[in-house]
């Protein structure tokens, strides 16, 4: 974990080396202006030696100054290597995120990883400047204080070092249970972001539903765990204070009673005293910043290693050593495939599945709810690997290929339309980063979403809210086939992406495909019938498993389940799930 945090200083590894070194120039600074005073005291205003008081005087204000220096240098390299620390931590994350497949998002979800780019780093940076500036100086000031009351008095200088071991355990004691709490803490954070998240992105759903209520508690409930946690933590840190005071003042009065004494028999001076005293109150005050360094610590352990688990996250895909970077074309063939998305599930999703498709075809894919038909074409653009067998692209496993290769020929129109904030064409041009505003208009024509965007008063510089909340479900579905008609793909798979639209708006965009890009394999999931029976062939899944695959016409003669969905859809009006399938 600490190896991990620590790769990521890079170019602020100066700023974060001399942090504790000015750090410790300042420190000095600092105990050597007791000395000076205890000078001033004992061989000025006892001696009346006027000459002697201006010198070190003197001498004082430029300690002072040297220490001011240093403090400020301190203050700026330590600010730079913690945020320094902040930005690369964010910026690793979120590259290791985008090499992450599918398997490894599944793992964390999204309020989780929100979490650990936000308040997890940020507990991490703060505890990274803490660590520079008040651990170095803390630990620092609390040594020298010490040599230098063991110089002046060493049978005084005994009352700090038991005063530091008593208050140094209670710290550890204290520290170390508040660490659990704020453990349980911050994974609760991960509640909170994502009851906020869901509420947010549905909050139309919730409006309908009058489910108000419901969410509010939903986030007070999540709210009071967190509050639950901290409260607990903070009643154990809450002790810090009082026994760190105590020590403070039993300290004071021990030192002033022992030196008193001392300096009535001689054995002391009283700028000694005027010293010991000084460096009392520097000692003990890093016995503070040490505490609260420790507590920072404590919560941001947690936190570190929330954001380790993500830096160290290995992708499930990954390139061969030698890709292949280039596709033949788009013929695919399922070689006896199956899947599980997890290695400890019993049954597989999809079991046994063999099939072969020409380039340039166009196939449907049909079957009931959870039949796994987004999981069989998730497999051809390895979003996912199989656990047997093996998908073949161009007469290649698609494992040989170039990830990016890969995907940019195997353009995919999920069944969760999403759109990004930006302007029409700036969505479009996900597709075709280079594409121009004739290809783009080109493929909107493609995807009837031409003429839609021509009612907008900006038309194609028309601003898209996140989400694509500003336009309708399907003119974001229709916006989504644009956009993955720019890449001019080998393979185009829509995954229920017409299900928003008309049916003659869906026949007028099967049209086009077939006369547009009839070199492009076409992979169409549909529940209605009317979008996959004039494909060349389709492909009927069932439970994960191949029930039929066939014309139109040859599916009506020899499959049963495709037959009656067709019945139940053209005599009924009903869908895929609506008919009496057994």
């Amino acid at each position: 974990m600490l190896k991990t945090l620590l790769a990521q200083m890079k170019e602020y590894k100066k700023a974060a080396i001399l942090t504790p070194v000015v750090m410790f120039g300042e420190v000095i600074m600092e105990m050597i202006i007791p000395l000076l005073m205890a000078s001033i005291i004992d061989d000025g205003v006892n001696k009346g030696d006027t000459k002697h008081i201006y010198i070190i005087g003197g001498w004082m204000i430029v300690a002072a100054l040297c220490s001011l220096l240093f403090g400020l240098l301190g203050g700026k390299y330590g600010a730079m290597a913690s945020m320094g620390l902040g930005k690369n931590l964010r910026k690793a994350m979120f590259e290791n995120i985008q090499k992450f497949s599918f398997a490894n998002i599944d793992k964390f979800n999204t309020a989780s990883l929100v979490t650990r780019m936000t308040t997890d780093v940020t507990n991490v940076q703060n505890a990274t400047q803490m660590v520079l500036r008040l651990c170095v100086r803390a630990v620092s000031s609390l040594v020298t204080a010490m040599l230098m009351s063991y110089f002046i008095s060493p049978r005084l200088a005994s009352i700090y070092l038991a005063a530091v071991l008593v208050l140094g355990t209670c710290l550890a004691f204290i520290v170390k249970k508040a660490m659990r709490y704020f453990q349980e803490a911050f994974t609760k954070y991960d509640d909170l972001n994502e009851s906020v998240q869901e509420n947010v992105s549905a909050i139309r759903v919730v409006k309908a539903y009058v489910r108000e209520d419901y969410e509010k508690k939903r986030f007070k409930k999540a709210s009071q765990n967190i509050y639950n946690m901290l409260f607990r933590a903070e009643s154990v840190i809450v002790w810090n204070s009082p026994l760190m005071q105590f020590t403070v003042y039993s300290c004071i009065l021990l030192i002033s009673w022992f030196g008193a004494h001392m300096i009535v028999g001689s054995t002391l001076k009283t700028g000694d005293l005027m010293a010991l005293l000084t460096y009392c109150m520097n000692i003990l005050m890093s016995l503070m910043m040490l505490s609260m360094v420790f507590v920072m610590i404590s919560m941001s352990v947690a936190s570190a290693r929330r954001i380790s688990e993500v830096i160290n996250e290995k992708s499930t895909l990954s390139n061969p050593q030698n890709p292949d970077y280039e596709i033949p074309d788009g013929s695919i063939t399922f070689d006896h495939v199956s899947f599980r998305y997890s290695s400890t599930s019993e049954a597989p999703v999809l079991d046994d599945i063999s099939l072969s498709i020409k380039s340039g075809e166009t196939i449907g894919i049909i079957g009931g709810t959870g039949s796994s038909k987004s999981t069989l074409v998730s497999l051809i653009s390895r979003l996912y690997d199989v656990d047997e067998g093996a998908v073949y692209v161009g007469g290649k496993d698609v494992r040989t290929y170039d990830l990016d290769t890969l995907r940019n020929e195997v353009s995919v129109v999920l069944q969760q339309n999403v759109l990004f904030s930006g302007t029409i064409l700036d969505n479009l041009r996900w597709g075709k980063a280079d594409a121009t505003r004739e290809e783009c208009i080109k493929a909107c024509k493609m995807a009837c979403a031409d003429e839609f965007i021509r009612n907008f008063p900006d038309k194609y510089d028309t601003y898209i809210e996140q989400g694509g909340t500003n336009v309708s479900g399907g003119q974001k579905q229709r916006l989504c086939i644009a956009r993955a008609l720019l890449k001019n793909p080998k393979i185009l798979i829509l995954d229920d992406s017409t299900s928003a639209v008309d049916t003659a708006t869906d026949a007028r965009i099967r049209k086009a495909f077939r006369e547009a890009i009839p070199g492009t394999t076409k992979l169409i999931i549909a529940q209605r019938i009317s979008s996959v029976m004039d494909a060349d062939r389709i492909i009927v899944l069932d439970d994960g498993r191949l029930n039929g695959f066939g014309t139109h016409e040859e599916l009506l003669k020899n499959n049963t389940i495709y037959r009656d969905v067709y019945e139940s859809q053209t005599q009924g009006s009903g869908d895929f799930d609506e008919g009496g399938v057994s």
